[in-house]
């Protein structure tokens, strides 16, 4: 087989191994919280990734550029066999966590298959330190604490939120083309109404029973679904930019031989993320939904909020911080705000040393590859 193809259909896998593993970390607040049930929340999760990862065809150059060449110093020839052993190396460790139901992150396992593959294949001469330090490990070491401080300081807000709007929902009425409220007492007030047919209110179903109105119900979980969504959403476009460059690894300028190939890679990578979402995401989901704290609407939407505000710019600065690192401290820092023993302090014990252990074993893993691909070479 031509290595070519080998090396997209291994870029395709771990894209795979990526879903099993990353789509809990946008969903489990809903199922955590009670709105919804595990195979639902992961079809819900999967549609959202796959839509972000396919955005990321236009949003994330920076991140592709940093992880085809920002990590190499320029010159540095890479061999498909350098490429293989990368690419097993992170996705060997991946899955085996998922399988396992450790949340952990590919961005460091990608990290630590470049820099072991790296060691073994040219003694570490060709990888850029500076670069790695400054790109990528300051950024995933300082993403926990500021999910951590960020589920703090939003928190507050989205408790006042959630007891606003708690049995309250928001109605849109079509056919009396109008926009009313409903308390939790079943009170209504109207918002808006045009004088005519000529400026309806939207067009949407109607199911709105409360108070014998008849609309579109917009309620407390409903903005949760969409957090939980936007999530899902930022999740896709920070982490596919990074295993579609693989394709480029080494390349001077990170640039794509055609716009076919380059709407194939990352087509194909969405793909493989959601299917790897959908048909394997459960157990790391068991792990952050009930074994790391109890939640409710306001903490799993402080949650959701906090990880996608941060993958999200991330991802467009081209900072390629863990969505696993950001996800799971968002969780932690919520059961902080209800009290130390509000957390399961071994489940985080095992998170934390899963994290720690990501880049020697993603590094063990590729360095192994690559010493077996070459001596078949």
């Amino acid at each position: 087989m031509d290595l070519s193809y080998l090396t997209f259909l291994l870029v395709l896998a771990l894209a795979f191994a990526n879903g099993t593993n990353d789509v809990s970390k946008a969903i489990a607040t809903l199922v955590g919280s009670g709105v919804t049930n595990y195979r639902t929340a992961i079809l819900w999760g999967t549609m959202w990734t796959m839509a972000g990862a396919g955005a990321a065809t236009l949003v994330a150059g920076a991140m592709v550029k940093t992880f085809s060449n920002g990590l190499l110093h320029t010159g540095t020839i890479i061999s498909p066999t350098i490429a293989l052993a990368i690419l097993f190396g992170a996705m060997t460790w991946v899955l085996f966590a998922s399988r396992t139901g450790l949340p952990v992150s590919t961005t460091h396992a990608l990290t630590g298959a470049i820099v072991g593959t790296g060691l073994m294949a040219f003694s570490g001469e060709g990888l850029l330190w500076p670069a790695i330090g400054k790109k990528i490990a300051l950024p995933l070491l300082l993403s926990p604490f500021l999910a951590l401080g960020i589920s703090l300081i939003i928190h507050p807000a989205a408790r006042l939120l959630a007891a606003k709007w708690d049995g309250a929902c928001l109605c849109v009425m079509p056919a009396s083309r109008a926009l009313v409220t409903i308390s939790a007492q079943g009170s209504t007030r109207t918002l808006f109404q045009s004088a005519s047919f000529g400026e309806p209110v939207v067009a949407v179903p109607a199911q709105c029973n409360r108070a014998g109105l008849q609309g579109l119900v917009l309620g407390l979980d409903t903005i949760h679904w969409i957090s939980s969504g936007l999530a899902s959403f930022a999740r896709g476009t920070n982490d596919a930019p990074k295993i579609v460059a693989m394709l480029l690894l080494g390349s001077a300028t990170a640039t794509w031989p055609s716009t076919l190939f380059q709407m194939t890679a990352f087509g194909g990578v969405a793909l493989a993320m959601g299917l790897g979402s959908y048909f394997g995401g459960l157990r790391v989901t068991e792990v952050l939904a009930e074994k790391v704290t109890r939640m409710d609407h306001a903490e799993g939407l402080t949650a959701n909020l906090t990880t996608s505000t941060l993958v999200l710019a991330s991802g467009w600065l081209g900072w390629p911080v863990s969505t696993t690192h950001v996800s799971s401290s968002a969780i932690i820092g919520i059961g902080l705000l209800k009290g130390l023993n509000a957390v399961r302090w071994s489940t985080v014990r095992d998170m934390v040393l899963a994290w720690v252990i990501t880049l020697p074993a993603a590094a063990a893993f590729a360095a192994l590859a690559y010493l077996l691909l070459s001596g078949l070479s």
